[in-house]
């Protein structure tokens, strides 16, 4: 019985990336052989278990052959015969398809060091385009290692061109397209397995409100990069840069979906893009089936977005409003997602990247201050239903006194 770490951690640890996941192969055993030695077993399709002190995964080595569609549909065959290099085989890229023992030796008999070396994201074998959820998996490796430099081979991209115009994308469920994009959303360079989505026809079958942005002219005085796709990805590359959460990132993604909706002899202006969006992006969400919290931020951002732009102009009882909508008082979160959400919309603009974004203190300060004016603060006369009314009163004129500070504040600086 022999014993390999594989994949993932044997690449990013000649990469020099950090990883925190271990999965380990192991070659010539048996599944009786491993419960005697108290591994916990956890897989369903195939034997996987779970080592009983650090919990990392233990596979037993296989091949698959495709045996239906999607996602699921292969065969495994474990014996004890199978060789390390027919594990590594059915891997998806040459990068992930190393193994090292417990001496640190390397096996690498498909080249990944190499691919490694010259920065190229390639696949195994042809057995990559039997499982449609590899591109995915590829648009999200090449959003990872953009930072170092890779790029997809010539040859891999045709496949995943070819699993896109396969119809078998459409075998993949909600749940497994929900999970590589939100971990690609995570990544330094998000906009990136977006692109390459785009580049193999991936995003038309999945993301088909992204791809209709794609060609879609704005005003250059307000974009000077004109195309609402390219809009939108500097806009995502805004809250990468700024570290954002995922809910923020999603809402930046889909912020301008409605944009894709404008007749077309509006153009170049958008008006109502906002409420012309919200179908879409309740489209996105409920076939993704995304996150409550993930969606209802990224709804928020799509019909308030110019609300937070336009925030020095509303008056002191819009601006209230606004703050209700967005649930100020028992989600302070979900309005600091807002505001960063429409930040990264502001600086995502060609040559305006690096531009101040005022607004963001003025709603942060219009939020610190409505939630600061408590019930307790009002004169003990005021009883019952009046004490609602009072609040939004006191917090109105609160505002009203904070947009005079900062009209005067910006007039001076």
């Amino acid at each position: 019985m022999q014993v390999y770490l594989v994949g993932g951690a044997v690449r990013d640890r000649l990469l020099g990336h950090p990883y925190h996941e271990k999965d380990y192969v192991v070659v010539g055993a048996t599944p009786e052989q491993l419960l005697a030695q108290g591994y916990q077993p956890v897989g369903k399709d195939f034997p996987v278990f779970l080592h009983p002190e650090s919990k990392d995964e233990y596979a037993l080595a296989r091949t698959e052959r495709k045996s239906g569609h999607g996602y699921h549909g292969f065969e495994f065959f474990t014996d004890v015969s199978v060789t390390l290099e027919e594990d590594l085989i059915r891997r998806d890229l040459t990068i992930n398809a190393m193994a090292m023992d417990e001496q640190g030796i390397v096996y690498d008999p498909y080249h990944g060091q190499e691919d490694l070396k010259n920065k190229i994201l390639r696949h195994v074998s042809d057995a990559f385009a039997e499982d449609p959820l590899r591109v995915l998996r590829v648009a999200r490796f090449a959003a990872r290692y953009a930072q170092y430099g890779f790029t997809i081979a010539e040859e891999t991209l045709a496949l995943m061109q070819q699993l896109s115009d396969s119809g078998e994308l459409q075998a993949l469920t909600a749940e497994r397209v929900w999970k590589e994009t939100s971990r690609a959303l995570m990544e330094q360079n998000a906009d990136v397995y977006f692109e390459v989505l785009r580049a193999c026809g991936a995003i038309k079958v999945l993301f088909p409100e992204i791809d209709a942005l794609y060609g879609v002219p704005q005003r250059p005085e307000y974009h000077p990069e004109i195309d609402c796709g390219i809009h939108t990805m500097m806009s995502l590359q805004q809250a990468c840069k700024a570290n954002y959460s995922l809910d923020v990132r999603f809402a930046v993604l889909v912020h301008d979906l409605g944009k894709a909706l404008t007749p077309k002899d509006e153009l170049p202006r958008h008006i109502m893009h906002e409420e012309r969006g919200v179908q879409p992006v309740t489209d996105v969400c409920d076939r993704l089936k995304v996150p409550t919290n993930t969606k209802q931020l990224a709804l928020t951002v799509c019909k308030e977005h110019l609300k937070s732009h336009q925030a020095f102009s509303l008056k002191a009882g819009t601006l209230w409003r606004l703050l209700q909508r967005l649930d100020v008082l028992r989600r302070p979160e979900r309005v600091e997602g807002f505001i960063q959400a429409c930040e990264c919309d502001a600086k995502g603009r060609l040559g305006l990247e690096d531009r101040d974004y005022p607004q963001a203190r003025y709603l942060t300060r219009a939020m610190e201050i409505v939630r600061n004016i408590k019930a307790s603060d009002l004169p003990p006369e005021v009883k019952g239903p009046d004490i609602g009314e009072m609040l939004i009163q006191k917090r109105i004129e609160a505002l009203g006194e904070l947009k005079q500070e900062f009209s005067q504040h910006m007039a001076h600086s």
